[in-house]
């Protein structure tokens, strides 16, 4: 046993420049510094409050930043409607959710609460696809503000948990993200109901052009009303109820290809709120 220990006794001496004898580790290579962490993705854009804290309302995005329209489409229920929807009345659409599929048109559908609760495969189908983007419509469809088509009225105090109430049933449904926009039912508002609804931190949406589906049955008409109107940032308000709007599908069907011959694109609110306050 003595060579080898001699031996050994010899490479510890010609390794006197490392640390220890027996004990030393071949140098590790640096590791590289670590990448900076990436930045959250941004939520949804919306608009700041306006002056005394009222929630901003947006209408249409500049007329300026090329042909883009937004189709939105109301999911209108009622609160006291469920009665009727046990009777067999239909407040969704899905041939029109098909057509817009169909089409590749990107939408954005206000929801009421008390739909999702009706429609809850429905609303996370639409929920879930990137085509579409689901907002908040209150949840009962009462109105918030007096003599507004003959709605029934949400008291001032509870205006603000009708709002939170319709997200509440939109997470339920297994919507993941619907967006903080909010459109007052009947599209009636005052200062009273911006003050209430702008502690939800929801931008207000409303539109420029009127489609006209509501009852309608004269699907040309609805059509010609929309490609009259239609601007550079417009936002379109139509319905997805076939039992109060049953022309819409085929009206669509009709607006979407005329509408890309005369060179728009169709974007959701977000992307015309974005550019409202500085982004694409």
């Amino acid at each position: 046993m003595i060579a080898p220990v001699r031996r050994l006794a010899a490479l510890c001496v010609l390794g006197a420049a490392l640390a220890a004898c027996g004990t030393h580790q071949a140098p590790r290579p640096a590791r590289p510094a670590p990448a900076p962490p990436s930045s959250t993705p941004a939520g949804p854009p919306t608009l700041a409050p306006g002056p005394g804290g009222l929630a901003s309302v947006f209408s249409h995005a500049p007329r300026t930043h090329g042909r883009s329209v937004a189709l939105t489409f109301d999911a209108d229920m009622t609160a006291d409607q469920g009665p009727r929807a046990a009777a067999g009345e239909r407040f969704d659409n899905p041939e029109l959710i098909a057509a817009l599929r169909t089409l590749e048109v990107p939408a954005t559908v206000f929801m009421t609460g008390r739909w999702a609760e009706e429609y809850p495969d429905q609303a996370r189908t639409i929920g879930r696809d990137p085509l579409f983007e689901v907002a908040n419509h209150s949840y009962s469809h009462y109105a918030f503000t007096d003599d507004c088509y003959g709605l029934p009225t949400v008291p001032e105090d509870r205006m603000r948990a009708d709002v939170e109430r319709a997200y509440t049933a939109f997470r339920r449904a297994g919507i993941p993200d619907a967006r903080p926009y909010f459109r007052f039912p009947g599209g009636c508002y005052d200062r009273r109901a911006l003050r209430a609804v702008s502690g939800t931190g929801v931008t207000a949406v409303q539109w420029d052009v009127v489609g006209g589906d509501a009852f309608a049955t004269d699907a040309d008409a609805v059509a010609r009303q929309v490609l009259e109107g239609v601007r550079p940032g417009s936002v379109v308000v139509l319905h997805c109820t076939r039992s109060a709007a049953p022309a819409t599908e085929r009206a669509v069907r009709a607006i979407v290809p005329e509408l890309r011959r005369r060179g728009y694109r169709f974007v959701r609110v977000s992307e015309l709120i974005g550019t409202a306050q500085g982004g694409r």
